[in-house]
């Protein structure tokens, strides 16, 4: 059975003999096993980002640029390697999969501008012969903790800008798939890194918990579920360290009486069903206005019940397993209050069995209609392929629906009246908004973040917002003077 190490200062090492089982979900079957890092993995790690700290950050803006459009070479020659790494561990679709790694070379890709991202801002004379300008410089040690459902793009949203703008990074993969974050830390030495800025160190809550104590490392980037969103936001606020940490998701998508029903289908069927739904942007919620909810609810119905649930190895797959058994069963107790709570189930996925993967963890793809703002199905995250139908009367009803629920991270509309885009993308407290796009993610050069309980610290990631978090901003005031000094001065200058 393969053992999954940490891969520090440029080695694959580790120094716990505790592990944990990496399993293939559409078989259900041990494939690997990776490290539960412990006090003295961790140890290693900090020496190993706090030795090439200096050296990297005192490196060029240029050199370090001329590594990463290196890297970005690697990354694009090893696609398909990386892609089936993730599609072994997580599950979802080779497309799916390569898509995902696309997504995050396109931030590697955005990285390679950091000479210009980085410069500051100059004024000539403030004062009579002072000038001032601003410069920004890394802050020191960065950690990043990944969610299992994208355990390329995720990862890739935050190192690359961190280790672009001078820092260290350490990254805590998911255990659940761990395999594709440690071939990017080779690609990424092989293109000329520095050994020990860039780290991976694997494990579960443990190593988590010395991450965020660490009094070594400056800033903490995460991405997960609400819940340990907060847990991540506080323990890490607490200590004074900078955080990015990016929470669950409700998404809507309100389908007005003018759009185009057959696009508006096409793109909550992606939306919803895509990845196993297992997306923070996924499409969970579909808001019919008026009096197009009938044939919504049918054309969707007709697609869903087409959709091939396979494994990956199926290249006609377009739905692969959920990522555990335990989140299955999670999952399918969501549907179970759905019907409880009196939605109508129009397409039930559980039960779904097929030949040769009876262990696997797959569900089909589910619909419920007439669900309420007052179902649970409705308020929590379920985070797999359910997709709920709610009913509004008008545009406004619609647009409380997005704006009353405690989530705030995506949200679409379809519609074919500017008027009424204008005023969704402006009144929304969302996000991130689509009009006429199902999932509306933000190419690398803006930046990915939610509002309200989908996001907690000040700065979203990558982007320009990346690169403000990963850095400090030091202002300069500079004169310099005559030889003859004309003696103290006690007041503020103001000419």
């Amino acid at each position: 059975m393969k053992k999954i190490q940490n891969y520090i200062n440029g080695n694959l090492i580790g120094l716990s003999e505790e592990y944990l089982p990496v399993i293939d979900p559409s078989k259900g079957e041990e494939v690997s096993k990776v490290i539960l890092s412990d006090s003295r993995d961790m140890e290693k790690v900090i020496e190993s980002s706090k030795a090439s700290f200096s050296e990297w950050s005192n490196t060029t803006p240029l050199k370090r640029s001329r590594i990463i459009s290196k890297y970005k070479e690697l990354i694009e020659k090893n696609i398909e390697h990386l892609a089936k790494l993730v599609s072994v561990e997580h599950g979802k679709t080779l497309d799916d999969s390569k898509g995902s790694v696309i997504r995050g070379l396109e931030v590697v890709e955005f990285a390679c501008g950091i000479p210009h991202l980085l410069k500051g801002e100059y004024s000539q004379n403030v004062g009579t012969n002072i000038d001032s300008w601003s410069i920004r410089q890394p802050l020191g040690i960065c950690a990043g903790i990944t969610p299992f459902n994208f355990p390329a793009m995720v990862p890739m949203w935050m190192y690359p800008i961190s280790i672009a703008c001078g820092n260290s990074f350490i990254l805590k993969p998911s255990e659940k798939n761990p395999s594709c974050s440690l071939k990017l830390a080779e690609l990424f030495s092989e293109a000329g890194l520095p050994d020990g800025v860039f780290n991976v160190v694997n494990g579960d809550k443990k190593i988590v918990d010395l991450i965020l104590e660490s009094n070594e490392i400056s800033s903490i980037s995460f991405v997960g579920s609400t819940n340990v969103a907060k847990y991540i936001y506080k323990k890490s606020s607490s200590s004074g360290k900078r955080v990015q940490a990016l929470g669950g998701a409700k998404n809507h998508l309100v389908v007005m009486p003018d759009a185009n029903i057959d696009q508006a289908v096409d793109g909550i069927i992606g939306a919803a069903y895509g990845s196993a739904g297992e997306r923070c942007m996924a499409v969970s919620v579909a808001v019919a206005v008026g009096d197009v909810a009938d044939e919504l609810v049918n054309k969707i119905q007709n697609k869903a019940e087409t959709l091939k649930v396979a494994p990956w190895t199926d290249k006609t797959s377009e739905m692969g397993p959920l990522i555990s058994k335990e989140h299955l069963e999670n999952v399918e107790k969501h549907i179970a209050n759905g019907i409880k709570e009196g939605a109508k189930l129009i397409i039930d996925g559980r039960n779904i069995k097929i030949q040769g993967y009876e262990n696997g963890y797959f569900l089909g793809a589910t619909l419920f209609d007439h669900v309420t703002k007052n179902m649970s199905i409705y308020k929590q995250e379920i985070f797999g392929p359910v997709l709920s139908v709610v009913r509004a009367k008008n545009y406004q009803e619609a647009l409380d629906l997005v704006n009353n629920h405690e989530y705030g991270n995506g949200s679409s509309i379809y519609t074919s009246d500017g008027e009424t885009s204008r005023h969704f993308t402006t009144n929304t407290k969302i996000g991130m908004v689509g009009v006429n796009v199902p999932i509306p993610v933000p190419m690398a050069f803006h930046s990915f973040g939610g509002w309200k309980q989908s996001l907690f610290g000040d700065h979203s990631m990558h982007g320009i917002e990346g690169v403000r978090f990963f850095t400090k901003l030091k202002t300069v005031t500079s004169r310099w003077p005559k030889s003859i000094q004309s003696g103290p001065e006690f007041v503020m200058p103001t000419n």
